[in-house]
């Protein structure tokens, strides 16, 4: 056989399975789209401490119509910069710390609260390999329903071993009948389910309060940043030189407020001692370049600020693999 008869074989065969591949192979339809998503979780170390950030789930938030000290042309702006547009999709974030000697949870999600895309705090938490029955402990920022509903389900008690605690000018407030009654009408659900959620761990015992700056246990201490809430504080993690701050509310909406501090929102019961509490905390965590955390930042939540000019840069925790 000569060599254009072995080349032209060989072209033959190969146009063979080009024609067996495109017509004699029956043609299957694509997947049809799963649109679901794991329950999330993400996991890193602080020192000797394991901290796992916890998904709630996500909230549109109409941020033009929420957001204060500002105007919706220049929310729109600054939105558009980070590619997002009104309404945001806001995630839900609880954090789980494990000192070697207790189980910490800082808040705890919204429950059945605001509707069927939040409320997997559990879901994500065994998805993390704990269970509810593990935490001994939960930290609450302040008495907002999305960072103490998913403390009860159908009104018991969804962590039957811990004890709760929040600062008492939160409970103080949020838990006061009268208090409700004189509030405007639309603020009354707020008073209900901070009661729903809270009133059955303090009728069996297990809520606490605290008052001001507290060590909660060694390494973690509550400390007051008043403002969104008469009592709300952010939590203070250290563990062998490594610090981690927990903000709750300090911030709502990455897009706007890393840039223009000032920028409040309509959740705040002082906007301006929040604000002053969001500037100090941002400046002190650029200066001290430690992690932080918060509730509503794109999931995990977890990474370092960075000073630009007057306002800031969010840099997200880079993802690690624990070993």
């Amino acid at each position: 056989m000569t060599l254009n008869q072995i080349q032209r074989n060989t072209w033959l065969a190969l146009a063979s399975c080009v024609w067996f591949l495109t017509t004699a192979v029956p043609v299957h339809a694509a997947a049809p789209a799963a649109k679901t998503s794991a329950p999330g979780y993400y996991r890193m170390m602080l020192g000797n401490f394991e901290v796992t950030a916890l998904l709630d789930g996500t909230i549109d938030l109409k941020v033009a119509d929420l957001l204060t000290n500002t105007t919706p042309p220049r929310i729109n702006t600054a939105l558009a910069r980070s590619f997002l547009k009104d309404p945001v999709e806001t995630s839900v974030n609880v954090y789980l710390i494990n000192t070697g000697d207790k189980l910490v949870m800082v808040d705890a999600g919204s429950g059945t609260f605001f509707g069927p895309t939040v409320g997997k705090l559990v879901t994500s938490l065994r998805a993390s390999g704990y269970q509810p029955e593990q935490v001994d402990e939960i930290y609450i920022t302040h008495m907002h329903v999305d960072h103490v509903g998913g403390l009860v389900s159908d009104g018991k008690i969804v962590f039957p071993n811990a004890i709760v605690r929040a600062d008492q000018h939160d409970a103080d407030f949020w838990l006061n009948k009268a208090t409700m009654e004189a509030a405007p009408k639309e603020a009354r659900p707020f008073f209900e389910g901070a009661m729903a959620a809270i009133n059955p761990y303090a009728a069996a015992g297990k809520f606490k309060p605290f008052s001001g700056r507290t060590e909660l246990v060694p390494g973690i201490s509550a400390v007051p940043a008043y403002g969104h809430t008469p009592g709300h504080s952010v939590v203070v993690v250290e563990s062998q030189g490594e610090r981690l701050v927990l903000w709750g509310d300090l911030m709502h909406v990455a897009a706007v407020q890393f840039a223009d501090p000032s920028v409040t929102i309509r959740f705040d019961i002082d906007p301006k001692a929040a604000a002053a509490q969001r500037k100090a905390q941002y400046a002190d965590a650029a200066k001290r370049r430690h992690w932080v955390a918060a509730a509503h930042l794109p999931f995990p939540g977890i990474g370092h600020l960075r000073a630009d000019g007057k306002g800031y840069d969010w840099v997200p925790a880079n993802y690690t693999a624990l070993r």
